[in-house]
């Protein structure tokens, strides 16, 4: 069952450059429970994505189509009141980059205090135990210290598990984890995400987790959304998409990946780089990029289609299978 959806999305950004079309009709589901990755390079519109559940953009920013449901309910067009009291309390973020998300001028208990006032009575005695056992929870050392402590006097590892910490605090139903691992090295990376799946799997927590690491997908994600150029190009479970990848963008994402045994040797990559998003594309955005382009290619969009019950992709090769 679906605790999100996110159905034919459109935004676009003023600049002093024109209008840039960041997202073209992004679909996807989240189902309750799983973890769904968002993945793409940058520039695709995977952390735009996730701030437009949350609606936490600038002033530049326009949804001009689409909407985005939980539970039945569309986020764009609840009251601006109406959405606080989902943002931190039925939906978090984990922010990419917990240095400058966290409030250098409070402590780490003075933040995750007043995500606990604004949403959840109660007394400051039974606030201040429940900061604690939240930071207990995150594998943070000596929890009742740590209250005090500022965030510029933990390592980057330990930001990021204060940062959980916070989105937690209110018990939230979905969390969105914008990047959490970016930052770190690779051991703390393993840890991070290690407390991700737990946490995830004791409280049932439906998650996306928006990264470039198709590694971390691969381990961590139930269902998987690759994303390019605005567009959903390849969607499905995780097992389903690693398995047999039908969009050429997904392809060569995964033969980027380096693999045991080939130290030494070149790695792949995909020529070009993703559109600006100052023009609107007409036909496959990805077709500059291709090394299977077709004529028609350049010329029409192509429509995410089924392939199975459980993998769906948006490319003309997978038309040519079938008919040719």
């Amino acid at each position: 069952m679906a605790i999100l959806a996110v159905e034919n999305l459109h935004l676009r950004f003023s600049t002093p450059f024109g209008a840039v079309y960041a997202l073209r009709g992004i679909d996807f589901e989240l189902t309750k429970g799983e973890i769904l990755g968002l993945v793409g390079e940058t520039g695709c519109g995977k952390s735009v994505t996730g701030r437009s559940v949350l609606r936490l953009l600038d002033d530049s920013a326009r949804i001009t189509d689409g909407r985005i449901l939980f539970e039945d309910r569309d986020l764009l067009r609840l009251p601006e009141a109406a959405m606080r009291e989902i943002r931190g309390r039925r939906i978090a973020m984990i922010f990419q980059d917990p240095a400058t998300a966290l409030n250098p001028l409070f402590t780490i208990g003075q933040q995750i205090n007043d995500v606990l006032r604004a949403h959840i009575p109660g007394a400051a005695d039974a606030r201040r135990s429940r900061t604690i056992e939240l930071l207990a929870s995150v594998g943070l050392p000596d929890p009742a210290q740590m209250v005090e402590v500022y965030p510029h006097q933990l390592s980057g590892g330990q930001q990021q598990r204060a940062m959980i910490a916070l989105s937690l605090a209110a018990e939230p139903d979905v969390i969105i984890a914008d990047e959490p691992t970016t930052a770190l090295d690779v051991t703390i990376q393993a840890q991070i995400l290690d407390l991700l799946r737990t946490l995830q799997r004791k409280r049932a927590i439906s998650v996306i987790l928006i990264t470039h690491d198709l590694g971390v997908v691969a381990e961590t994600c139930q269902q998987v959304v690759v994303l390019y150029a605005g567009r959903v190009v390849e969607a499905g479970s995780a097992t389903a998409v690693f398995a047999n990848p039908q969009h050429p963008y997904t392809r060569g994402l995964l033969a980027a990946l380096p693999r045991p045994g080939s130290r030494g040797s070149e790695l792949k990559v995909i020529p070009g780089s993703v559109p600006s998003g100052l023009e609107r594309v007409k036909g496959c955005a990805f077709a500059p990029r291709c090394e299977h382009v077709m004529e028609r290619c350049r010329v029409n969009q192509p429509a995410l289609a089924s392939l199975t019950a459980a993998h769906q992709a948006a490319c003309f090769l997978h038309e040519a299978s079938v008919h040719g």
